[in-house]
């Protein structure tokens, strides 16, 4: 019977003479004197294996990443990783693999360049710091659903195949379906708000959006994993700022709880509950006028003056927040209209109930309550340049719709700036950016 490499040790301690059997793949391979040292990896950890050359088990053709299966005594050797090492008795090849490898994954991978490690995915997602950060955002996603849930929410799927964008700004993806014109969705958005209408009320999806803007920066990707929220009977923005405080409070807990190797790995520090529920609502005049005066002071005093919430903006909010409130998110509210889609609800003539949360430097997160009168949004498609064709799915709204609202937090760079990646593509599986199509 299988044993992983993590419960070798107390498997040991508790059947002590008694063989077990692991598999895995050959990590690292060590000659010393007569004895041959290898690590083996699993999907829980890695084990030392001894074989001696003195032995029946042939080992001059052990090569990096072979896949083993391996039977042995196991003994505790407090010098050994997790403090335990298999005396091998019987080794056999699964898969033998070939000594040129392309990507060598036992390396430190601070000491390789992203586009290797994006070239040889197959490979490098074999590396235990960069399987981590899956591992992590695993338990994101999880603990997103898990609250949710909890909250009443019911999960759903939407279409990525749509007939137009629901997002003034971005640009489409354009697909050929049968004999029609179709797009990859930008967003599930029109879906959120039709599931609302129709009585479910709480809804949550967590699927892919395509955004083809041509962008090369180490904060976007072309397509991202978003965390989509949209909840009915809220009365402004801050309903939803409440959610994902709490939100964000659960999956930092779940984190710590489940992850703590894997964050350790990447040294990472999460915030405590206290931390994410103090994170302050700034208005965004009133957030623009903070970010300037701090843009002068100290080292920045040759900066010229920030107009609206960029990235060095967001930044230097999270600086503030961290040294002035002891919390590195920030929520900013009260958008201009000019900047939110034609759906967002109006404070007044100029502003918005739209929101951004700011984590460490980056946005993670767009929301705000949505207008759910018909008539009003036929009245502002004017200004955002749009007829009524355009809006089609919103017909449904004549129908009676509950005031809501909702949020999407983007995966990735959540996952970013969980462990302190340098560029959001760490954290996709497979990212696809203007370059980059395979694997």
């Amino acid at each position: 019977m299988r044993v992983l490499a993590k419960d070798i040790a107390q498997a040991c301690r508790e059947r002590p003479n008694e063989r077990v059997e692991v598999y895995g793949w050959v990590h690292r391979i060590r000659e010393l004197g007569g004895i041959t040292f290898v690590i083996l990896r699993d999907r829980s950890g890695i084990l030392q294996l001894v074989l001696s050359q003195e032995g029946d088990v042939a080992i001059s053709s052990l090569t990096l990443e072979s896949v083993l299966q391996v039977e042995g005594l196991p003994t505790l050797n407090e010098k050994a990783p997790g403090g335990v090492e298999l005396q091998v008795e019987k080794l056999a090849y699964i898969a033998q693999a070939e000594p040129d490898l392309p990507y060598q994954v036992n390396a430190d991978t601070g000491k390789i360049g992203l586009e290797a490690i994006l070239d040889h995915r197959g490979l490098s997602l074999r590396n235990p710091k960069i399987r981590a950060v899956f591992k992590v955002q695993s338990t994101i996603i999880e603990a997103f659903s898990q609250y949710l849930r909890e909250q009443d929410f019911t999960e759903i799927k939407t279409s990525k195949l749509v007939g137009g964008g629901t997002e003034g700004g971005a640009e489409l993806f354009e697909v050929v379906y049968f004999d029609k014109k179709m797009y990859l969705a930008q967003s599930p958005q029109i879906y959120k708000q039709i599931m609302v209408s129709s009585g479910f009320e709480r809804v949550f999806e967590v699927a892919p959006a395509y955004r083809a803007e041509k962008h090369d920066t180490p904060r976007h990707l072309n397509e991202y994993v978003s965390l989509d929220v949209e909840m009915a009977f809220i009365e402004s923005e801050k309903d939803l700022i409440d959610l994902e405080k709490g939100l964000l409070s659960h999956v930092f807990t779940e984190l710590k709880r489940k992850n703590a190797p894997e964050l350790a790995l990447w040294q990472a520090q999460l915030p405590d509950a206290e931390a994410v529920y103090r994170a302050p609502i700034i208005p965004y005049e009133e957030a623009l006028k903070l970010v300037n005066r701090e843009a002068i002071s100290g080292d920045a005093k040759q900066r010229a003056r920030i107009f609206d919430i960029n990235p060095e903006a967001e930044r230097l909010l999270c600086d503030w927040a961290l040294r002035e409130k002891g919390t590195d998110l920030v929520f900013v509210n009260e958008f201009p209209r000019r900047y939110r889609p034609f759906y967002t609800y109006p404070l007044d003539a100029t502003r918005t109930m739209s929101f951004d949360a700011l984590f460490r430097g980056l946005e993670i997160t767009t929301g705000g309550r949505r207008q759910h009168d018909y008539k009003a949004l036929l009245e502002v498609l004017p200004k955002f340049g749009l007829a009524e064709e355009a809006i089609a799915g919103y017909r449904v709204f004549r129908y009676g719709c509950p005031p809501h609202g909702g949020f999407a937090i983007g995966c990735e760079r959540l996952t970013q700036k969980i462990l302190g990646l340098s560029n959001v593509k760490e954290a996709s599986l497979f990212p696809r950016d203007r370059r980059r199509i395979t694997p």
